[in-house]
């Protein structure tokens, strides 16, 4: 393996670090402003009902990653787990998997930073061409908050994370405190009269914003303790959004006609304006705060993913190569120009529209898919490596792990196929064939892999690991 591609990562990041990263990630705010819409669209009034069902395997995720972490600490996280657990070829897919997730959730908060940034400017109806500027100045800005190295992004972030635990905490003293009557057709929850379909569609739509914490699993080379902190930040972080998000949905609900949640393009500017005018130049500073820290960390976990793959040779040596900073640099400047090119062709090819918004869709879909990957490698770990499983369940806690890997494995997979028995109905015609071309291409690309016959490895960074194995 060429000597530069042995570079270690830095050190550097402690648990306070790492779940300022894992809350920030998932970008509660941005997330409820940008994908309420099409939730409430999809479950209406029982739009809480479906971020509790898609967070209970997401919350055994993030336990089966802490002791995946204490066993494997890699940059590579789910990847490189797969790798020790499953196989090179079963990795190679979910490698694919993982770049499909986190890649093509990069664009669309590109286009929705730009826009809500120029509405917190007062330019409520822009441009394309001020849209480009605009959402080019983000992609820049995470770029260079990325390159300058993993404290520093820490640093950074946890300053736009103040602005957005600031915002929730006066978004729940003004909305709780104006309780009141429901506003005139706000959502009311039924038991009798859930539109489970439309439920199960916002699940798919619920991953994109509860997913994020796992952040810290990519972050374990840069951890200071790489084998007891990730996992406890990711943790922390699941826990955070779960609350977060139960605590903002009963308001938009209830002080929200559900008509106006539909239809709009920012629903916690909709609700501070309903609610409390004053406060809602205040919450489009906490938007874009919420939007700039999804941007950069969303690229921080396929940087720290495709740094993993190179050193594997599964991807080009290129991507693995450090700068000054210990960041690996073209791992983090390739997604931001691609994703940019994506944007491009979205806003000056209106033909070509209607394909990345499905694209873009499908995201959603391929998240499920890496945690269910992740679900399938706990249960293969613990069954068929881990020694001590099959006679001291009790002693080394191995039980609830793997009923947790059993409720993971069997609620994700049970998404995926109602997915594509619903989605074409809720998300758009065509999602199912857009799904399943990048499943075959994943396919494609591993038997790619297996005929170019390079020879891959599989990359432990520190010698421990190397003593254990």
């Amino acid at each position: 393996m060429p000597a530069d591609a042995r570079q270690t990562l830095h050190k550097t990041l402690q648990l306070v670090d790492l779940s300022s990263l894992s809350i920030s990630s998932v970008g509660p705010i941005f997330s409820v402003a940008a994908a309420g819409s099409a939730m409430v669209q999809a479950a209406g009034a029982a739009v809480p009902l479906a971020i509790v069902l898609i967070a209970i395997p997401f919350l055994l995720c993030s336990w089966i990653f802490l002791s995946l972490n204490q066993h494997f600490p890699n940059a590579g996280a789910s990847y490189h787990w797969s790798r020790r657990i499953m196989g090179i070829d079963y990795s190679n897919f979910q490698a694919w998997i993982v770049i499909m997730a986190y890649f093509w959730s990069i664009p669309p908060i590109l286009i929705p930073a730009a826009r809500f940034t120029l509405e917190a400017l007062g330019v409520p109806h822009p441009g394309a061409g001020l849209q480009i500027v605009v959402a080019t100045f983000w992609a820049l800005f995470a770029a260079g908050v990325l390159l300058l190295g993993a404290r520093i992004t820490a640093r950074v972030t946890q300053i736009f994370l103040l602005i957005e635990i600031v915002s929730v905490a006066f978004m729940a003293i003004v909305g709780y405190s104006h309780w009141g009557p429901p506003a005139v057709g706000a959502g009311s929850f039924s038991l009798r009269h859930i539109h489970w379909a439309g439920v199960i569609v916002c699940m798919v739509v619920a991953a994109t914003i509860v997913d994020g914490w796992e952040i810290d699993s990519y972050a374990s080379e840069e951890s200071r303790k790489p084998r007891i902190t990730p996992g406890w930040g990711g943790i922390i972080g699941a826990v955070s959004v779960v609350l977060y998000y139960l605590l903002i949905w009963p308001l938009l609900l209830h002080q929200v006609p559900l008509d106006q949640l539909q239809n709009s393009s920012d629903t916690l500017s909709l609700w501070a304006a309903t609610v409390s005018p004053q406060l809602l130049p205040w919450m489009r500073i906490a938007i874009i705060a919420s939007t700039a820290g999804g941007l950069w960390l969303t690229t921080f976990i396929l940087s720290r993913a495709l740094f993993a793959m190179s050193r594997d040779r599964v991807m080009p040596e290129w991507l693995g190569r450090l700068n000054r900073g210990h960041v690996p640099y073209w791992s983090v400047i390739l997604p931001i120009l691609l994703a940019m090119a994506v944007v491009l062709m979205q806003v000056f090819f209106p033909s070509m529209r209607d394909l990345f918004n499905l694209v873009l869709s499908a995201a959603g879909f391929f998240l499920v898919a890496e945690f269910l990957l992740d679900g399938i490698n706990m249960m293969g770990f613990l069954l068929l490596q881990h020694r001590s499983v099959r006679h001291h369940f009790r002693a080394h806690h191995h039980a609830g792990l793997l009923l947790g890997s059993l409720v993971v494995i069997i609620s994700l997979s049970a998404v995926e196929v109602l997915f594509f028995i619903y989605g074409p109905k809720y998300i758009a015609v065509g999602i199912d064939q857009t799904v399943g071309v990048f499943l075959l291409l994943g396919i494609l690309y591993v038997l790619w892999l297996r005929w170019r016959k390079t020879g891959q490895g599989i990359y432990v960074f520190d010698e421990l690991e190397l003593q254990e194995d």
